[in-house]
């Protein structure tokens, strides 16, 4: 069973940065569409970035394109969110997601298709 671990939330200032990272187990990891998605209370869960772990570039949502950063690192088998330029708006809970990897690049961010979530970090920017 996908066990996911998210770390590195917290309050940061407006224009502030965090890195969250997320540690993947219990499956193959480079075999795997993983994304971040956040979520606001009463609102949907939103989509952030997504990879496939068996390589390529990651995916972005023009919300974040520019600011956030996904990356990974296969020997720890662990996907990071570096976010930079944080607003007001980008407080949420942020989630880290794994699915099967089939057509990543072009649905990464249909959280339907997500097996396992991650227990949440919050993130707080305060103006």
């Amino acid at each position: 069973q996908v066990q996911l671990a998210e770390s590195g939330g917290g309050s940061v200032p407006v224009g502030g940065s965090l890195k969250l990272s997320c540690a993947v187990s219990g499956v193959t990891y480079g075999n795997n569409c993983m994304a971040w998605f956040r979520q606001i209370p009463g609102q949907e869960r939103e989509a952030l970035a997504g990879i496939f772990t068996g390589g390529g570039t990651p995916y972005y949502a023009d919300s974040v394109k520019g600011r956030f950063t996904l990356s990974q690192d296969n020997s720890k088998n662990t996907v990071h969110l570096q976010m930079n330029g944080l607003k007001p708006e980008d407080t949420a809970m942020y989630y880290c997601a794994s699915r099967p990897p089939a057509r990543c690049s072009d649905n990464w961010y249909e959280a339907r298709l997500v097996y396992s979530w991650g227990q949440g970090t919050q993130v707080t920017v305060s103006s």
